[in-house]
């Protein structure tokens, strides 16, 4: 019976060591419950799939300082952000900027869009110059105040920062808007499910 205990205790301690590593795990991507951004903890708001008719395109995770359910709550904090995107499948890179740039222009209104046409002409270029995104391969948008969007693929930044905070919204709403990429993603990255 004691060693019993001892094994339970064991694994419930290995079960929570995991839990502190690992928030959420979408297509066997693992997200973590927490990331460091310049020494902001941002906490994993929610997690989920893009699909592209029935095919897995990609996992989202939506990051944090503090936990949001709507779309104008996350749009509206202040402080650091990310999205961190992991591909499930081969992709033109320039054709996914492509469609990034298409979630932004159904997003955002004429007067804004006009303004945020030079960042999005340049994180094209960012994309087209990667040439393909294989099953794995991550990207992250990160929204650091004073500094701006910061691209990073595979772990390395893309060029320099696009300084404006809507350019940063603008690309959010790709996923949160009113118009999303993907309905269900949207939901789960608000923390409504996956």
């Amino acid at each position: 019976m004691k060693s019993l205990c001892v094994y339970a205790a064991v694994w419930l301690g290995m079960l929570a060591a995991s839990a502190s590593v690992s928030a959420a795990t979408v297509a066997g991507i693992a997200y973590a419950d927490s990331v460091d951004q310049r020494g902001t903890a941002l906490q994993l708001n929610g997690a989920g799939i893009r699909y592209k008719a029935v095919f897995k395109v990609y996992t989202a995770g939506l990051y944090l300082a503090n936990k949001a359910s709507t779309p104008e709550d996350v749009m509206a904090m202040p402080g650091p952000k990310r999205i961190s995107i992991t591909m499930l499948r081969e992709i033109d890179a320039n054709e996914l900027g492509k469609l990034f740039t298409r979630g932004v222009e159904d997003n955002t209104g004429r007067g804004e869009l006009s303004k945020l046409v030079p960042s999005l002409y340049r994180m094209g270029q960012v994309f087209a110059e990667q040439k393909k995104l294989l099953p794995g391969d991550t990207f992250e948008l990160d929204w650091m105040p004073g500094v701006g969007t910061v691209l990073l693929v595979r772990g390395k930044p893309q060029g320099e920062a696009f300084p404006e905070a809507e350019f940063f919204n603008a690309l959010l709403r790709i996923w949160l808007g009113p118009s999303p990429a993907d309905w269900k993603l949207k939901d789960a990255l608000l923390g409504k499910g996956g």
